[in-house]
């Protein structure tokens, strides 16, 4: 192999010298395997929420978007050299930004928000690819200080910042669960990088003691799901009638389930948003409890699996940058449940690689090929963060 050949395969800093085939061999194939077992299940679900053949091309639409995901996710880990996404990290948060606030010029209204932008007629959501660049963006800005820069009070200005900006676009979208989501993982990061104690305990109190005030800036449909939920025979037919009906279906599938395309809550359409963000009860009813349990068992072994990537980073980069979309991957999953069995106000969480939607599967696929980067580059020895 002649040297030009050689450089064809450095990264875009010439930091890496690994070959394809050597990228292919480093590739998560396990975790690959893990997430198309759980996109398989999401389109059996889905065929049986939207109603079997008489909405078949939504199950194709989501097949399609899973293909795209998995070109996605192959091209982002195998992309450049080691140091690539650090060293745009910064200007990936600037553009998921600026679509952010080109919602408020462009969107496109639908259910009472503007959330989205319309490109040739796929709708993209900006504040999903702000999950990811938030991550990114935090990990380079803690990978480049010292241990004892990033326990400083006085450093926390920046990230508090990166989380906050975009966090306020979001909720005047309004869209408080994902601006929840936001908050949550960059938290998590900041956590994860070495965050001081002491401000985790003051923060939380403080956080506490805002909660009250921070209710008179909610609007009045945020704040009905927040009663609703310890309340929801109040409203039956109304704000309670999602949970109701979801906890219905729960319950209605037992242990074994009633069967595919057999449950009575869906069929009869009794289930609201059953391919969307209360997909899970579709499940639960047809499945049981068992099939809920199996599902949980996949997503354990997916952040089981990222979080082993996680303690072979080489940098304290690669470190933040999976333990970010491991907490994006696993929040998602963590709040869809917790809404439709009652335990979490419904905020409109898809559940990941399960529930229909395009800017959620590409987004988590972008999210597993960025922590499938890592392992790529990974030594295989982990290190200290």
């Amino acid at each position: 192999m002649g040297l030009s050949d050689k450089r064809g395969y450095l990264g875009l800093g010439g930091e890496s010298a690994l070959t394809k085939r050597e990228r292919f061999a480093r590739f998560p194939w396990s975790l690959f395997l893990l997430l198309l077992v759980l996109a398989s299940v999401g389109f059996v679900v889905l065929f049986s929420a939207i109603g079997g053949w008489e909405n078949v091309h939504l199950l194709w639409r989501q097949i399609a978007r899973f293909g795209m995901g998995v070109v996605l996710m192959f091209g982002l880990s195998l992309l450049g050299g080691e140091k690539l996404y650090r060293r745009y990290a910064y200007l990936f948060y600037a553009l998921s930004l600026l679509l952010l606030i080109a919602v408020f010029v462009f969107g496109t209204i639908g259910m009472g928000a503007r959330r989205w932008l319309s490109f040739g007629g796929f709708l993209l959501q900006p504040s999903e690819l702000m999950k990811v660049a938030l991550v990114l963006a935090l990990a380079r800005y803690y990978h480049d200080r010292t241990a004892s820069m990033r326990q400083d009070s006085g450093g926390l200005g920046v990230p508090l910042l990166l989380i906050a900006v975009p966090a306020a676009f979001i909720i005047n979208q309004p869209d408080l669960g994902t601006a929840i989501m936001v908050i949550s993982i960059g938290v998590t990061v900041m956590v994860v990088a070495g965050l001081s104690w002491n401000l985790i305990i003051g923060s939380m109190v403080i956080l506490g003691a805002s909660i009250p005030m921070a209710w008179n800036f909610l609007y009045d449909y945020q704040r009905q799901r927040i009663t609703t939920l310890f309340f929801p025979e109040q409203d039956p037919l109304g704000a309670g009638y999602h949970i109701i009906q979801s906890k219905i279906a729960i319950g209605s599938g037992g242990v074994l389930g009633k069967g595919f395309m057999a449950g009575s809550q869906n069929r009869l359409e009794f289930l609201p948003e059953r391919h969307t963000d209360f997909i899970f009860s579709v499940l639960a009813e047809e499945w049981g409890f068992l099939g809920g349990c199996a599902l949980l068992l996949i997503y354990a072994m997916v952040i089981v699996r990222t979080l082993i990537i996680a303690t072979q980073a080489n940098d304290r980069f690669g470190v933040l940058v999976v333990v970010g979309m491991t907490a994006f991957f696993a929040f998602q999953v963590l709040v869809n449940i917790g809404m439709v069995i009652g335990l979490l106000p419904v905020v409109g969480i898809p559940l990941p690689f399960i529930s229909y939607g395009g800017s959620s599967m590409l987004t988590l696929m972008m999210a597993m090929g960025l922590l499938s980067h890592v392992s790529v580059y990974s030594k295989q020895h982990g290190r200290s963060v």
